[in-house]
Formats: C-alpha cells, structure tokens, sequence
C-alpha cells in the first residue's frame, strides 16, 4: 500500500510538471516519469503485462516519438505570452481540483463485496491472453474504432508530408505562372523573365 501510494503521488507530480513545464522537452520528461509510474502502479496490482506494454509502449516508442517531433520542429523554445483565452489557467484549476475530488469520492465510496470471477481474476493477472481475449470480444467495438482512427490519423501524416512545398516569393510571372528560383535570390532582367515564363 506503501508502494502504491508514493507511485500514485509520483504519477501526479509528472502530470504536474506535464502541463505547467513552458518547455517542450521538460514537459516530455515529466511524462516519461507519470508513463513510468503509471507502470509501477500496474507491477503493484499484479497487472505485469499492462506494466511491460506500458513502459514499451508509452513510456518508449511514443515518447520517443513526441521528442523526435519536437526536435524537428525546434518546438523545445520557452513558451512566452499570455494565454489567448482569458482566466484559461484557472478555469483549468477549479476544473482539475473538482474532478480529482469526484474521483476521490467515488474511489473512496464504492466498494464491490462480490468475489472476483475467473476471468476478472485472469484479467487481474495482467496476462496477454486474458486482455486480448477481452479486447476482441467484449470491447471488439471500441477497438476498431481505435484502429480506424490510427489509420486515419497515418494517413493525414503522409498527405501532410507529400504536401507540395509552396514557391517562394518574386518567383513568379503576372499571370501567377511558377517560375524557377533566379540565381542568388537576385531578380530576372526582363528578357530573361519572358524567356523563363515561356519555358514553364
């Protein structure tokens, strides 16, 4: 109980940095630290394979993943400014504090005296088969609709990356005809430029 409890506040404390870091990077870290604790609580509950598929997953590929991104598009500069959206931080407070006491009075007023059954028990387990079984049988719904939004989501990636590159400014005819970009950035003699339109 020890254990669960200081993995529980780790968990919120990452969640924490998650959301108030102004820094991309730092954010992703305290992510990696909630994913990594998230696992502990698992490994806690007996939950072995959710704790390795966790930290495989979320706590690996994905992150990994987030902080390629970030990297790519040097997304990991301080945030500045104020927020758009007046009053968002604390409307975002009294939201949060109402939801983690709803949570605590459900956690803390609901009690289930049945005994587990055998698949809630091999559920309990964590193991793969027990989870897959669930997965494609009782949840079969949700799980296509998760499948069918990664693959949308694949493809609006690669639409997004073969996405024509937009011509630069001055490159251009009149008419709106693309030219090609002049040596140097230095602008076409007149000549050359009806040369030019004539070839596009």
């Amino acid at each position: 109980m020890i254990a669960f409890m200081i993995l529980g506040a780790l968990a919120l404390v990452g969640a924490v940095i998650t959301i108030t870091a102004r820094n991309a990077v730092h954010a992703s870290l305290g992510l990696v630290g909630t994913l990594l604790s998230v696992a502990g609580l698992f490994a806690s509950l007996s939950a072995s394979f959710l704790a390795a598929i966790q930290v495989i997953v979320y706590a690996g590929a994905i992150l990994v993943l987030f902080l390629f991104v970030i990297m790519l598009l040097n997304a990991n500069q301080p945030i500045t400014g104020r927020d758009p959206v007046p009053f968002v931080r604390e409307l975002a407070g009294i939201g949060g504090v109402v939801l983690a006491g709803a949570l605590a009075i459900i956690a803390f007023s609901y009690r289930d005296p049945r005994p587990l059954t055998e698949s809630a028990a091999a559920l309990r387990g964590g193991t793969a088969g027990a989870v897959g079984e669930t997965l494609l049988t009782r949840f079969l719904l949700p799980f296509e609709a998760v499948s069918i939004l990664l693959l949308v989501a694949i493809v609006g990636s690669v639409a997004l990356v073969k996405r024509p590159a937009a011509q630069p400014d001055g490159v251009t005819d009149a008419e709106g005809i693309a030219l090609p970009v002049p040596p140097e950035g230095r602008p076409y003699p007149e000549g050359q430029l009806q040369e030019e339109r004539v070839r596009a």
